[in-house]
């Protein structure tokens, strides 16, 4: 099982040294924030560890800053308004009535609470899962979408498809996810291609091998490289979720739903409280039980799972 990363020599933002971070910021006409990080680098003033703050501390809490991600899972469930429970991905039963099945992936929400930069957001994602296709061979699948979102707001999307008739096999699917967050004028032109009814339609799969798939996604890596080493691109999230049947606790397991996948502090992994959240179906939001108009303070996306008979 291939599980190398493509894009190791393109860090992330929260990677990167302040000093580095700093120049990218400048380069983006941030230049506040730029010198309050570069300030406190010089003064070595450290964050104070406080949570869902209305504002981000000028130079060690935003959330572009961190590479941790927590992961939740929202069961399926029938129309109501009543709150939903949301639980971590290792704390649900797989669905063993997947094994060998065909599934459906979609992202359903891309919340942007803070981007390097300011106002509108150009994001390119690369998605990228295991198809396992008849004979037990393996494609590995790419695909490049682009969405806009302006800073602490949420894309305008809900089930855009990803993957269309991927087949998980008897040992479950893995799942990755890199983003760049695009400020270069002509690429930000370059992206508009992927607006087209082609690219919204997702990939399309079938059971057995498909020539062309190998490519295709030779070409989404290709262009997420090419765009995330451009002046003033910044690659923002990195994260991998294998989805598997086993019972082992600190594994994410596979089951038809919707997965959330929070970029917060590394700090704030050991009091991450998924218990704290639910989902409001009145609005589509994730909020706070206690407070319901309060909203996950960091950046996240929603994607969802499920059968596909097609």
């Amino acid at each position: 099982m291939d599980l190398s990363n493509p894009f190791e020599d393109f860090p992330v933002i929260g990677n990167r040294s302040p000093r580095e971070a700093a120049r990218i910021l400048r380069d983006l006409g941030d230049d506040e924030t730029a010198s309050a990080l570069e300030s406190g680098v010089d003064e070595g003033v450290k964050a104070p560890a406080t949570f869902g703050r209305k504002c981000w501390w000028p130079f060690q809490d935003k959330p572009w800053q961190h590479t941790a991600h927590v992961f939740g899972y929202l069961a399926s469930a029938p129309p109501g308004d009543e709150m939903l429970p949301i639980r971590h991905a290792g704390n649900i039963e797989a669905d063993a009535t997947l094994k060998n099945s065909r599934v459906k992936i979609s992202l359903d929400c891309l919340r942007v609470a803070a981007y390097p930069g300011n106002g509108l957001h150009h994001v390119l994602f690369d998605f990228y899962a295991q198809n396992q296709v008849a004979g037990g061979d393996v494609e590995h699948l790419h695909f490049n979408a682009a969405y806009r979102a302006r800073e602490g707001e949420r894309a305008a999307i809900i089930g855009f498809p990803i993957f269309i008739g991927l087949n998980v096999g008897s040992e479950g699917v893995a799942f990755k996810c890199f983003t760049v967050n695009v400020k270069n004028d002509q690429d930000e032109a370059l992206l508009d291609f992927l607006d087209s009814d082609v690219f919204k339609g997702g990939l399309k799969l079938i059971k057995t091998a498909q020539p062309a798939i190998a490519p295709l996604s030779g070409m989404a890596v290709g262009l997420t490289k090419s765009l995330a080493s451009r002046h003033k691109n910044v690659p923002v999230q990195d994260f991998y979720m294998g989805l598997d049947f086993s019972n082992i606790s600190t594994r994410a397991k596979l089951a038809e739903g919707s997965y959330i996948a929070v970029q917060i502090p590394e700090m704030m992994e050991t009091m991450w409280d998924w218990m704290d959240w639910v989902y409001h179906p009145g609005t589509g939001q994730i909020v706070n039980k206690d407070d319901k108009r309060t909203l996950i303070p960091y950046n996240y996306l929603v994607f969802s799972v499920s059968r596909y008979e097609g």
